[in-house]
């Protein structure tokens, strides 16, 4: 069976960053799914469950209602390894364009008083927020990206590759 894409990237290597995870064409479209990893996985704790909720509802918010933006986005959602959220996008922007954009979004959380769309009729689990923690994790993040704005590691995927020998045994090699 075929590795899908994003298990291709060595988890043990990766770092925090703004990633390009896969291009797709939809009929004439070309649509980006970007990795935005807030944490290094299997190596830090992953983001608390009710904070990762309220930044999927906060970010997701702000970006459908960017008016540079929000006639681009298709899906802001979590990871479920809880280490980062999909992005997507219409077009094929590399991921150094986005590095303005996440900044903003994220910046934007500390400014917020609540949580849109946080309520039992707007969302399955409404009680599962948790706006204080989303708040520190979107400041981490933001202090991070600022502190590694010209660190080309935070725009490219370390890849895993399989080697195949001569006799068609396969291997991982980072």
């Amino acid at each position: 069976m075929e590795l899908i894409q994003s298990f291709s990237v060595d988890h043990m290597r990766i770092i925090p960053g703004i990633f390009l995870s896969r291009e797709d064409t939809l009929g004439s479209e070309k649509v980006t799914t970007y990795d935005i990893r807030l944490k290094k996985p299997n190596r830090e704790p992953v983001i608390d469950v009710a904070a990762m909720h309220s930044l999927e509802h906060l970010i997701a918010t702000f970006l459908r209602n960017d008016p540079d933006w929000k006639d681009e986005v298709i899906y802001w959602g979590p990871m479920g390894c809880l280490t980062g959220f999909y992005l997507i996008l219409k077009g094929d922007r590399p991921p150094q364009a986005l590095y303005d954009l996440m900044l903003n979004v994220f910046s934007s959380v500390a400014d917020a008083t609540q949580v849109p769309g946080a309520t039992a009729v707007n969302c399955g689990h409404y009680l599962m927020h948790n706006l204080n923690m989303a708040k520190w994790y979107a400041a981490e993040f933001v202090k991070y990206l600022k502190e590694n704005r010209d660190n080309a590691a935070i725009f490219e995927y370390p890849r895993a590759e399989r080697l195949i020998t001569d006799k068609g045994q396969q291997f991982f090699d980072s």
